[in-house]
């Protein structure tokens, strides 16, 4: 790109910034919006877009039909009626002045799929040849490309021009963990699953969450108000910025041409505060589109929050159900997320207190709010590498959730042990657990390979302590439904912990149905 181009480059951006992408005349629709979609069913299906003001909009879907008219800004929507789930594409034709089509059109589930690296981790990373190998017409997303804005933008950039269909090695660049979420569901409920994938390695929590979020979350008050602060002087400063561009790139290309030196571009505006910079870039575009729910897979660079991750993920969960405001059973949807596996090298130490198993208490938190749900991988990591290659079992965990919550599957048991109680009988303590599924056992987890009961194996990775509240390695026994834990190194037991490490390796107690206890803590002592 020539110097002349770059100029010009630089001042469209500006002017992008302000005006936003779209230009009214035409009838033109958001890019989540293409050939191949799955549109949502049993909800009253939006869509929407921009066209010249006024404009009559009249949108046709199968035997469905409905219409607008752009209001003043060049803004509309409709809501076709609700559908059931069809597998056999149709076209969607949008007309006004014009006519857009988009065909191999099918209705069936979508998830929204976000977060940092382990959601955005590829089936193709998996090394399984899966992605390659997978010819699931059925199960198709779209992949939006990393981008940030201080204000919610009007679009957002796709690969592969769109929605992609799960044929021809084309799984291969799809998020594993929602691949492998889509296939269980699509398996079980024989419908089209659609899955967004808007992820961003190493993002955190933060800057997914949109102001609305962290307004109703007192704990997130300040932030909430320094946002607010930021995307005022953003405003305020902004035109003044591509006023003073615009006036420069003709001076510039004179200089230029004449041989010059060039004078010095303005300056941006300074960089502010935007917690909810990829929310506006990667997910308000695609607001209010149909959804099911949302999978969530993130943590890593958040782990120094510990338990006040639960804050910011109510905020984001608020947030995001606020900013869709689906109707009836739609607007509190779903949000099942992974609680982060395994990680770092193992040590002997009882006293484990660090970032990575404190952060997993506040995850563990986020399941007092409505219909949450957390996928457990303490069992599936890998000490050396932060990207445990084993997504299958990250996907089917957080799938029993969406079964059995959402799907009608009430029966199916979709979650491990989880600490409830802990009472004092002598020089032991029982640890009483909900989710014991069939019952409780000492179970051996080996790859992809489903957990099995060791026979001779011994719990691991319980710790005790008294009223001095020194750690040490407790003895643990399966007692019906709960585990006795005791140790000779103390008489009267006060607290318990299980898999209370950043990679407790060998923790190994499961419900019959293979799902891993939850890490638990039974103090509030810390490290």
């Amino acid at each position: 790109m020539n110097t002349r181009m770059r100029f010009r480059s630089i001042f469209v951006f500006a002017v992008l910034l302000c005006v936003g992408v779209f230009s009214y005349g035409d009838v033109v629709l958001p890019s989540i919006f293409s050939d191949d979609m799955v549109l949502q069913r049993g909800l009253p299906v939006p869509v929407f877009g921009s066209a010249e003001p006024g404009e009559n909009v009249t949108v046709s879907f199968a035997d469905r039909r409905a219409s607008a008219i752009a209001d003043a800004d060049g803004r509309w929507i409709v809501r076709l009626p609700v559908m059931e789930a069809e597998s056999t594409g149709k076209p969607l034709t949008v007309k006004g002045k014009n006519t857009v089509e988009f065909r191999n059109v099918v209705v069936g589930e979508v998830w929204f799929c976000s977060g940092q690296s382990n959601m955005e981790f590829t089936v193709r990373e998996c090394n399984t040849g899966e992605g390659a190998a997978a010819n699931e017409p059925s199960i198709r997303y779209i992949r939006v490309r990393r981008a940030e804005s201080p204000e919610p933008a009007d679009d957002i950039s796709t690969d592969s021009n769109g929605w992609v269909t799960c044929q021809e090695k084309r799984a291969e660049r799809v998020s594993a963990t929602a691949f492998f979420f889509a296939k269980r569901l699509q398996k079980e409920l024989d419908v089209p699953i659609g899955l967004i994938d808007s992820a961003w390695g190493a993002s955190n929590i933060d800057s997914w969450i949109p102001p609305n979020g962290q307004a109703v979350v007192p704990e997130l008050k300040d932030r909430y108000e320094q946002q607010i602060r930021s995307i005022e002087r953003y405003r305020h400063d902004m035109p003044a910025y591509v006023a003073a561009l615009k006036d420069w790139i003709p001076r510039a290309e004179k200089s230029l041409g004449e041989g010059k030196i060039v004078p010095s571009a303005p300056v941006p505006p300074a960089s502010y505060v935007y917690y909810g910079a990829k929310f506006n870039g990667m997910v308000a575009p695609s607001i209010p589109y149909g959804i099911r729910g949302l999978i969530w897979y993130q943590g890593e660079a958040n782990a120094g929050d510990g338990q006040k991750y639960f804050f910011k993920q109510k905020a984001l969960v608020d947030g995001w159900r606020t900013a869709w405001n689906q109707p009836g059973e739609f607007h509190d949807f779903p949000f099942y997320f992974v609680q982060l596996a395994n990680y770092k090298d193992a040590t002997d130490n009882p006293v484990q207190g660090d970032d990575w198993n404190r952060i997993r208490d506040g995850q563990t938190e986020t399941l007092q709010l409505k219909n949450a749900g957390m996928a457990v991988a303490i069992d599936i990591g890998e000490g050396k590498d932060i990207h445990p290659k084993n997504k299958f079992d990250v996907g089917e965990r957080l799938a029993a959730w969406a079964l059995a919550k959402d799907y009608g599957r009430k029966e199916l048991v979709h979650f491990g042990p989880l600490f409830r109680t802990i009472t004092v009988e002598g020089d032991k303590a029982r640890i009483v657990f909900d989710h014991v599924g069939g019952g409780l056992i000492v179970g051996k987890k080996t790859g992809r390979e489903p957990v099995v009961v060791d026979p001779q194996g011994k719990l691991k990775r319980f710790s005790v302590a008294g009223e001095d509240k020194v750690w040490h390695w407790a003895d643990a026994v399966i007692d019906g439904n709960d585990v006795l834990v005791s140790s000779g190194k103390v008489a009267k037991p006060i607290a318990v912990r299980y898999a209370w490490s950043s990679n407790p390796e060998g923790c190994n107690l499961y419900n019959k149905e293979g799902f891993p206890a939850c890490p638990f803590r039974t103090d509030n002592w810390y490290p």
